[in-house]
């Protein structure tokens, strides 16, 4: 089987995007793994294919590196969207459906192969506060902790241990985000479940951090910078009611290149 792939990257956060509008690729766990592999295939985060939807432009189906369909991922929801507009599917703005529901997204300009894309994200009304971390579900379930010193920390280690703590062993784990907290923006690693290890960016972790930062300072309209190991990202929300809405995350999604791929 030959498959013709396409490889994005939202700040980073790196993937390999399909068309299957068709369904004629019905890829295993073994060779999604396969496929992201860095050493014995293309090498990214996770897999995403566009799907067809009777009433959506399109459906985002997004895939760990470890070949397990995962939840929202919003780098890959920006990431997806500029491909989308490659196939002519979408113009500057789009309404999809993705694992955590129906999403709307803006491409703000285009510069060659980067595109600058507003990705609207879920409300969000729960956060809990356990010994001084904080844990909210922004379409993927992530902790935050909020350190003195992001660049001395050992994400894979430490994010590992909190991931697969006796706090998280009755669910299907948690991403884990450090936030060291700047003058100008948030500058953020994280831990993603699935991955298993440090990835660049993460969008949903981005978001949950910007969003525990705003609870945790009483900030109530405002955009937050942060600054993650791969690049820049934004996040802009109201808080209306103890809840946040109109939750808007902002970055880039760049084409990197396009091949196939023989199974």
């Amino acid at each position: 089987m030959i498959i013709a792939f396409y490889k994005y990257h939202g700040a980073g956060n790196d993937f390999v995007i399909i068309d299957n509008r068709n369904n004629s690729i019905n890829l295993s766990k073994k060779q999604i793994a396969q496929i992201c592999h860095r050493r014995f295939g293309i090498g990214a985060d996770g897999l995403m294919s566009v799907e067809n939807d009777y009433e959506f432009d399109f459906r985002m189906r997004y895939y760990n590196s470890n070949g397990e369909e995962g939840s929202m991922c919003g780098n890959g929801g920006r990431c997806i969207v500029a491909f989308a507009k490659r196939l002519g599917i979408i113009s500057k703005e789009t309404t999809f459906i993705a694992t955590d529901g129906v999403h709307k997204a803006k491409i703000n300009s285009e510069n060659k192969s980067i595109s600058d894309i507003s990705l609207n994200m879920n409300d969000v009304d729960n956060i809990s506060i356990n010994k001084g971390s904080y844990f909210l579900d922004t379409g993927s379930p992530h902790h935050i902790s909020f350190v003195d010193n992001v660049d001395v920390i050992n994400v894979f280690e430490d994010g590992r241990k909190i991931r697969y703590s006796d706090e998280y062993k009755n669910s299907n784990g948690t991403n884990v985000n450090f936030i060291e907290v700047k003058d100008e923006f948030l500058k953020i690693r994280t831990y993603e479940r699935g991955v298993e290890d440090e990835t660049y960016a993460c969008g949903t972790g981005a978001t949950a951090a910007a969003i525990a930062y705003a609870h945790k300072e009483g900030i109530f309209n405002k955009e937050i910078k942060l600054k993650a190991v791969g690049g820049n990202l934004s996040l802009s929300f109201v808080k209306e009611d103890d809840v946040f809405k109109e939750v808007v995350l902002r970055g880039p999604a760049e084409f990197v290149f396009m091949g196939t791929i023989e199974l």
